[in-house]
């Protein structure tokens, strides 16, 4: 069997057209977020209309939950739909429903989404306190359970304290680093030294406001941050994570970085003229564009085996040693 096709991280409005786009693209698996600022019951409709969705689209997408299930993908030819929280306040205040979540199929969570959490600190907060006591022990029940921690959003205090806590490896599923773009959600060198040496997983993130030159940024400028990273990483721990938002209204941004916590607008990684998405790169618009990062990627001189790994075969070996019981 071919090396799979993974896409670790989308929040796209979802739709039939966009099914068909992840067949025709050859995507095995995508990492959706089911969760931002939703309490446990909103968060449990959100699951209702996927369970609606594998249901009217049986012979486009399915629920995953297993590394296996990436391959059943691939001898089906469909799309295995994995789960995950971009914030933690589906647990709310109870360590319990890590578990109940996981039960349900979450296979992600990130402890905070830019703003100090119940568990660690958001990369916006003027102060990163680390982990906090409930984000120790949601922490270890994640680890137990089998649900992967995710630091995409969070400090850099916090990011470390996350992987030495953890007993198994963390991800930080979409982001790039700071040394290629500056913004304050990519991740520094020293935690993506600490996060691959741990055995944890980088996704590189097409999302504008995480590319060098934005919307401009160059495919090969993308691809070459990628093989710089190979060499000071190593191949095998890196992914692709694309922050996908495609269709989604310009409303949905301020769901996305508001929430309920404030009465104004907080425009995040963008400005006051960048309050809605920004376009994305002309190399990729959606799911039937990865054949151009793949291209890209063999024209830096990486090998067909580490590209392979970037592009899918690494998600999964992670998927196999992070979504099971510890």
């Amino acid at each position: 069997m071919t090396t799979p096709l993974i896409d670790n991280l989308q929040y796209a409005n979802f739709s039939p057209a966009i099914f068909e786009q992840m067949r025709a693209g050859g995507v095995d698996a995508v990492h959706v977020t089911v969760a931002y600022h939703e309490s446990f019951r909103e968060m449990v409709l959100n699951l209702e209309r996927w369970n609606r969705w594998f249901e009217d689209y049986p012979g486009l997408i399915f629920k995953g939950t297993t590394a296996a299930d990436v391959s059943r993908a691939q001898e089906t030819g469909r799309t295995a739909i994995f789960f995950g929280f971009q914030n933690a306040s589906p647990i709310e205040d109870d360590i319990g429903l890590v578990e109940i979540c996981h039960q349900l199929g979450i296979r992600f969570m990130q402890l905070t989404y830019n703003n100090q959490s119940l568990l660690a600190t958001g990369c916006y907060e003027a102060h990163d306190t680390g982990l906090t006591r409930m984000g120790r022990a949601v922490v270890a029940e994640m680890n137990r359970v089998g649900m992967v921690v995710d630091m995409s959003h969070s400090a850099e205090r916090s990011t470390l304290e996350a992987i030495d806590h953890s007993t198994r490896p963390i991800a930080i599923t979409h982001a790039n680093p700071h040394w290629w773009h500056p913004a304050l959600r990519n991740k520094s060198d020293a935690v993506l030294k600490a996060l691959t040496r741990a055995g944890g997983m980088l996704g590189f993130s097409v999302y504008p406001h995480h590319l060098k030159d934005g919307s401009e940024c160059t495919l090969d400028s993308f691809c070459q941050m990628i093989a710089e990273a190979a060499s000071r990483y190593g191949a095998a721990y890196l992914g692709i994570g694309t922050d996908l938002c495609q269709d989604q209204p310009d409303s949905v941004v301020e769901w996305m970085r508001v929430g309920r916590w404030t009465k104004a607008m907080d425009y995040g990684e963008g400005s006051a003229a960048q309050a809605g998405f920004p376009p994305m790169p002309n190399w990729f618009a959606d799911n039937r564009d990865f054949g151009n990062i793949r291209r890209g990627l063999l024209a830096t001189g990486l090998t067909p085996t580490e590209v392979d790994g970037i592009m899918g075969g690494n998600w999964h070996r992670f998927y196999a040693r992070g979504f099971g019981p510890a």
